[in-house]
């Protein structure tokens, strides 16, 4: 307990083998309002130091056992104790005696017999020095505190400035392997009417900053369509930067999408910029908008309502010049009846919607899209087949495609690896996995769902891996889990 706890100047442990020596410090350093231990030997000094930790010691030199030398020695050893000034008292006055005292810790020397005046002075001295020597830690650990925070200040300043240069240099290498791949307006293979109509719309709708909502089930592009239309706008020479609200975890997709300062959340060491100041300039591409939680969807309207954003952790607004293009394979309406959807925010999103067709829609599609694939993915792949056969071709022409262009894509180059000759070889068990007037049948989200569960059963509910679900889905892994579980898809239990 402190001094200040116990309204007395201080505590002090006085160390003699001498009862009456002891009793006269105890009533005369207590008359001037000090706390006195007392202790009789070497031993019991050093218990009580530590279980007291007195202000000031007064040591005897001359004890029979551990003498006063040894049990100075002791004291300073402990690395809780060896702060505490040391006072020895004693009759010796030799030169060599006040050195060897010195030597092990002591601060100063008073001599027998003792004088009063003379041992009140000295300690006296000494508290204050002690406490002058605390002031002084204690002011040098605010100013390293201090020193720490402004240096972070400083280095979270510089790592500013950098990521700044470096945008403005290069552009983040995310967004320029972002805004380097190749698919625009040529790469979208298409010869179908309902994609041509597709593409008048993007051409119509991409040299303004509408807003742009892009529809479609899984696999038909809608991807390829939020490029095309970034690409053939006026802000292609700044990023695209795509958000996947589906893949990213709840409790990190405000941070991605906002950023956060530093000591925003645990974990939070430094500032981050978020994905809509990244995209500034630029577009910002958030797919599967209607995984978007609804507790952040207020704030996305904010954003797209005012242009302002605010890091997590922080009350200052940031402007945001963002062309944002949203896409999703949900039926937004049926989620606003659900609840799950805010109606005023679909309103500010479907500004200009584009509705991509299933493959299944334009089955003329297909034999281009597959010679393409056979192309791009047996470059990739390191393998080169001259064509494919007229039987294979129908097989793909009779499928339902539920997975659309992505599953076509993923059934190809599975094709291409497993083929042994010039021509393509294609497993004709794919037909039967998914019989199209069974995938046709019901609403959007009941056909994903029945070929989620035919995908999942023919992998044996095996979801991460070369020839698991998210694979042959040709989604990523977290993403299929979040459609699991939205879709409310679970593994039967077998009794």
């Amino acid at each position: 307990m402190s001094a200040a706890i116990r309204g007395v100047r201080g505590s002090i442990l006085v160390v003699d083998d001498t009862p009456a020596n002891l009793g006269v410090l105890v009533d005369y350093l207590g008359q001037h309002d000090y706390k006195v231990l007392v202790s009789r030997d070497g031993e019991g000094a050093l218990e009580q130091a530590r279980l007291a930790k007195p202000d000031v010691i007064l040591l005897d030199v001359m004890m029979p056992g551990m003498d006063g030398y040894e049990c100075c020695r002791r004291l300073k050893d402990d690395d809780e104790l060896r702060e505490i000034p040391v006072i020895f008292m004693t009759a010796l006055d030799a030169t060599k005696d006040k050195v060897q005292g010195f030597e092990v810790g002591a601060v100063d020397f008073v001599t027998k017999p003792i004088q009063h005046e003379e041992v009140l002075a000295r300690v006296e001295a000494h508290l204050t020095i002690r406490k002058l020597q605390r002031e002084l830690q204690e002011a040098n650990r605010e100013l390293e505190e201090r020193v720490t925070e402004r240096t972070q200040e400083l280095t979270d300043a510089l790592a500013e400035v950098k990521r700044l240069k470096s945008r403005l240099e290069s552009d983040n290498v995310y967004l320029r392997e972002e805004i380097e791949r190749e698919h625009d307006f040529q790469e979208i293979v298409r010869c179908s009417e309902s994609m041509q109509r597709v593409l008048e719309k993007v051409t119509q709708v991409a040299s303004t900053d509408a807003t742009v909502l892009v529809l479609g089930e899984t696999g038909t592009g809608k991807e390829l369509i939020a490029r095309a239309l970034h690409q053939a706008g006026s802000r292609k020479a700044r990023p695209l930067v795509k958000v996947n609200c589906a893949a990213l975890p709840v409790n990190l997709i405000e941070s991605e999408l906002f950023g956060h300062e530093r000591g925003a959340f645990t974990g939070a060491l430094s500032r981050r910029i978020g994905r809509f100041e990244l995209a500034d300039g630029g577009t910002i591409l958030l797919d599967e908008i209607g995984d978007l939680p609804l507790e952040l969807q207020a704030k996305f309207l904010r954003v797209l309502q005012e242009g302002e954003i605010e890091r997590l952790g922080s009350s200052r607004s940031i402007p945001v010049d963002v062309r944002v293009i949203a896409a999703t394979n949900r039926d937004l309406s049926a989620a606003i009846r659900d609840g799950t959807f805010r109606e005023d925010l679909y309103y500010r999103l479907n500004v200009f919607p584009v509705e991509v067709p299933p493959l299944r829609e334009r089955p003329e599609d297909i034999p281009i899209l597959a010679e393409h694939f056979l192309r791009t993915c047996g470059t990739k792949l390191g393998k080169k087949l001259d064509r494919i056969p007229p039987k294979v071709l129908s097989l793909l022409e009779g499928y339902s495609w539920p997975g659309n262009i992505r599953e076509l894509q993923n059934v190809i180059e599975r094709a291409i690896i497993l083929s042994t000759g010039p021509e393509l070889q294609l497993e004709e068990t794919l037909v039967a996995e998914s019989p199209p007037t069974e995938a046709v049948d019901g609403t959007l989200e009941d056909v994903e769902r029945r070929h989620i569960l035919r995908v999942l059963e023919a992998s044996d509910w095996i979801i991460e891996g070369k020839r698991a679900a998210a694979t042959r889905l040709g989604l990523n892994p977290s993403t299929l889990r979040s459609r699991m579980e939205k879709l409310g898809i679970k593994k039967a239990r077998r009794d």
